[in-house]
Order: structure tokens, then sequence, then C-alpha cells
């Protein structure tokens, strides 16, 4: 056998085949890992100078209400709160079924840059239509505004800081047709490495009818923007505050971990998306690290009550993720 085509033949006997490859995207992690690597480096280069922090309690807090049950509690509002809502875009009724499942939708919408295309993405995908609740991330105060304008939605929004990619506020939001109540933010422990961001966890108190749920919209820092131990502590600075809750908890948003849901689970949680496909991929490689939670709920039954809507129109670097809940 001429030597060219034996080296050839036993290249295609060590790789691995192309389903298999796509159904197992970690199989034979390593070189891949090098190109996550080195993409990671060419981002903190773009991101080249240091964030500006809000740890202020506070604020800055930005809230609107276009769902058409308008009751917001929360006090004196913060500067630049949003204070007066446009016409809704979609009706619901006043009191929901207590037996109704509760949709629960996550999108991380990278930096708010393609706006267009996810709000094409959570209009027209079935299993993302009218979500009691919505969580956002990397997102700003005018895009938050817009998407709950179009949908029909009030929400809650505190930005973690001003991100030096962009120069624009980033953090996260809560939307929801119903009630928001009893708006706080968490300052995250712990800034991340390089662009110095402290991370901020938008908190609301959701209601439903009779029914209330306290709901955290989560965005943590990336794995090579913080240390294991440093993770370690603001999962369990989140746990806390989850537990405390007299009400049933809903956490969603990108958590960046594909583990950190165990962290929760230990405590009682249902993490109804532990086992789903990639919600992203860095340089071909893909990672589950959207995710939901729950205390006080447990995941509907049926075949279709959790999933990845994996064509997202190019919004962003994520899939939207969704869930459907009911009380236990």
């Amino acid at each position: 056998m001429h030597p060219l085509l034996s080296r050839a033949a036993r290249t295609q006997r060590r790789r691995p085949p192309f389903d298999c490859e796509r159904r197992h995207p970690r199989l034979d992690n390593r070189r891949p890992w090098r190109r996550v690597l080195l993409g990671w480096i060419l981002l903190v280069v773009a991101c080249g100078c240091a964030a500006t922090n809000y740890p202020e309690a506070s604020g800055p807090l930005y809230a609107g209400r276009y769902g058409e049950l308008r009751t917001l509690r929360s006090g004196a509002a913060s500067p630049g709160s949003t204070s007066t809502p446009l016409e809704p875009t979609d009706t619901r009724e006043a009191a929901a079924p207590a037996a109704a499942p509760f949709r629960v939708v996550t999108f991380n919408i990278a930096f708010a840059l393609q706006i267009d295309s996810a709000l094409a993405v959570l209009r027209q995908a079935a299993p993302l239509r009218r979500p009691d609740l919505l969580a956002l991330q990397e997102m700003d105060a005018p895009s938050v505004e817009r998407i709950a304008a179009t949908l029909g939605m009030n929400y809650i929004y505190y930005p973690s800081g001003l991100h030096p990619r962009y120069g624009r506020d980033f953090g996260c939001a809560v939307l929801s047709p119903w009630p928001l109540e009893e708006p706080r933010k968490i300052v995250m422990p712990q800034r991340a490495r390089f662009t110095g961001l402290t991370r901020v966890i938008t908190v609301a108190t959701l209601r439903r009818g009779a029914q209330r749920f306290r709901v955290y919209a989560v965005h943590l820092p990336s794995p090579m923007g913080i240390s294991k131990s440093a993770r370690h502590e603001q999962l369990e600075a989140l746990l806390a505050d989850a537990l405390a809750s007299p009400d049933p908890v809903i956490l969603a948003g990108d958590f960046n971990s594909e583990a950190a849901g165990e962290t929760f689970a230990r405590s009682g949680f249902v993490w109804p998306t532990r086992d789903l496909v990639p919600t992203t991929r860095f340089l071909g490689v893909g990672f589950r690290y959207d995710h939901v939670l729950a205390r006080g709920l447990r995941l509907a039954a049926g075949d279709s009550t959790v999933g990845v809507v994996e064509e997202n129109r190019a919004a962003s670097d994520h899939c939207p993720v969704w869930a459907l809940l009911v009380r236990e």
C-alpha cells in the first residue's frame, strides 16, 4: 500500500464518526479546548479595559408596565426608571387557573445587538410564545423596553454596569404579563477577571392571580472570567437568597456552567434543563450553560415540556431555553 494511502487510512480509523460527534459534541475535547482558550484570549484583548460597576442596592432600576395587569409596587423609582406605559400588544385574563402550567423562557441576547432577530424568535417559535416569565441576559434598558412593549409585558431591569466591550449597560431583566412586585438586585461577590465587571442578579415577586413566585434572572461570569472558588461563593450566595423565600422560586438564565445546577439540586431544587442539548457553542464546542431551576414547582407531565429552540435566527451565540412548570 502506498505510504500516503496508509497514513490516510490510519487517520480515518482514528477519527470518530460524524454522527457520534454530533450526538456527543464534548467527546475528545482536548483539541477543541485549545481553540476555546485561544478564543478567550482574543476576547480579553477585545475588551481591553475595565467595566464601570453599579454596586448600589437602590439601582439603577428600570421598570415598565406594558402588560394588561399593570400593578407594580416598587416604592420610589430610581433615576432612569421608566414610568409611562404604552398600550399592551397582548392580553391576558386577570386570573389564571391555579393548575395552569407556568411557562418559563430564558434567552441570552448577546450584548442586545440583534433585537429584531430575537423578537422574531420569541414571537414565532411556539414553545416561546406567551411566557409567564421571560428572563433576559446581556441587556440594556432600551432593548428591554422594546421587547416588553412589543410582547405586551411588564419588566424589571437592573444593569450590572457599563460593559467595556461596547460601552453600554449590561445586565439581566425579568419580564412577565403578570404584575411584578418587590424588585431588588443581588450584587454577586467577586468581580470577573479581565473586565472587572461585578454581576448583578435581578429579582422580583411575580403575582399570577392569587399565586406568588420569587423569580430570578441570572447571568454569572464566564468560566475563564472567574475562579472555581469564586464561582462557588457566588452560587452559595444565590442559593441562600432563594432558600429564604416563603414563595415558590424560579431561577432562569445563563449560569455559564454545566454543573452550577448541582448546588441547587442538592438543596431540593428541580433542574429540568439538566440533560438538554448544548445551548451555546464557542469555537465549535457545545456547552449547556442556560438553565431553569425551581423550588416548590416541578416539571409538567408530557413529552414536550422542556427544550431548546436551536433556530435562533442569528440573534445570539446562545439559544433560548424553555420549561413548563406546575406547582407541587
